[in-house]
């Protein structure tokens, strides 16, 4: 899990810094979240929400999955936005319903590789 949170973290940065060339204060500004979040977020010294990660992604025109390390490509707006969609109420759902709902993504995701 911790290796998720360095690869939020480097991304995060990376995107603020060399895609969109914007400061932590302009980014801070522009995702209506704390200066001090996105500092702890680079840091890797804090995990962000999902909610505050939906914030980033869209201050910084990328898509959640290259923030959170699920894709490579950052760029929002080839993105169909059907994982945007399909996590909308994750933050809703229960800890062990979350859990299933990572599961089940994940199975799906695998399930032509086996």
């Amino acid at each position: 899990m911790e290796n998720n949170n360095i690869t939020f973290a480097e991304r995060l940065k990376h995107a603020r810094e060399n895609l969109r060339k914007l400061s932590q204060s302009q980014l801070a500004e522009q995702s209506l979240l704390p200066i001090s979040s996105i500092a702890h977020f680079e840091s890797g010294d804090r995990k962000p929400s999902f909610d505050n990660i939906k914030k980033l992604s869209k201050a910084l025109n990328v898509t959640t999955d290259y923030l959170l390390g699920q894709t490579d490509n950052p760029d929002a707006s080839s993105n169909d936005g059907k994982s945007q969609i399909a996590f909308r109420d994750f933050n809703n759902l229960s800890n062990y319903d979350q859990q299933i709902a990572a599961d089940f993504i994940k199975m799906l995701a695998n399930k032509d590789k086996n």
